[in-house]
């Protein structure tokens, strides 16, 4: 029965072409987002894309990794955003965009005397990371950086959303490790950011597409979304929240 939700959601996007072209639009890309993808990195390929094909309709939808990869294989979308490149022989995975890892630390915390963490001080402390199952890409990006030590992570929670992950750091249960798009959106007032000392550490989201020659449309969102984003004054703090 493992047909029966494909099913549906061709069902669902037939319904939705219609809607598009009865809106006025002359394309429609399906894009499908899976884990934490940057909230500042989206908004500003979405905006650019609104703002140089109008006629174009993109609709996105989140799902699972295993979802997305399954879809795009089907043709049920015809790209997708992940931190995953693992994505099989038919799909083709391409790095769209860095962003660099730092770590969430609760506000007066004994790390904090340093403005960057070591790797090694980082470990001596629990952390809450992002569920294997949930946030594929990002755990396993987020695990190459914690072997970079022999010591063992001390894990106190798994986590499936951003959300929860500044939630319970700022309640002090751990560190986390994520990103400084992604700490810097929650705005969280009992949390500050540090970077990793030495080379700092990114997560890297790809965008994924059938291996083949894409649509006029697709290639253009392809390259729209591979376009850097500007750059942050190299002296630009880290450390945003108030009173830091």
């Amino acid at each position: 029965m493992d047909y029966v939700p494909r099913v549906f959601a061709a069902l669902t996007q037939a319904r939705d072409s219609v809607r598009s072209v009865s809106a006025g639009y002359q394309g429609q890309l399906r894009i499908a987002l899976s884990e934490g993808i940057s909230q500042a990195r989206l908004t500003a390929l979405l905006s650019r894309c609104r703002e140089e094909e109008p006629d174009t309709e993109i609709r996105l939808y989140e799902v699972q990794l295993s979802q997305q990869i399954r879809g795009l294989e089907s043709d049920l979308y015809d790209a997708g955003l992940s931190q995953s490149s693992e994505v099989g022989e038919t799909l083709l995975s391409i790095p769209a965009w860095n962003d660099p890892m730092v770590v969430a630390v609760p506000r007066r915390h004994p790390l904090l005397a340093h403005k960057t963490l070591p790797l090694d001080e980082v470990l001596r402390y629990p952390l809450v990371l992002f569920e294997s199952g949930a946030c594929e890409g990002c755990s396993r990006q987020v695990s190459r950086v914690l072997r970079a030590t022999d010591r063992e992570p001390i894990v106190a929670e798994l986590v499936v959303s951003q959300d929860l992950m500044v939630t319970l750091v700022a309640a002090g249960y751990g560190l986390g490790i994520s990103t400084e798009a992604q700490v810097s959106t929650s705005c969280h007032p009992e949390i500050v950011m540090r970077p990793l000392a030495g080379c700092t550490p990114v997560l890297t989201t790809y965008l994924i597409r059938r291996i083949g020659e894409p649509s006029a449309a697709l290639q253009r969102f392809v390259e729209r979304a591979l376009v850097p984003a500007p750059g942050r004054a190299a002296d630009e703090a880290l450390d945003t929240s108030p009173g830091s």
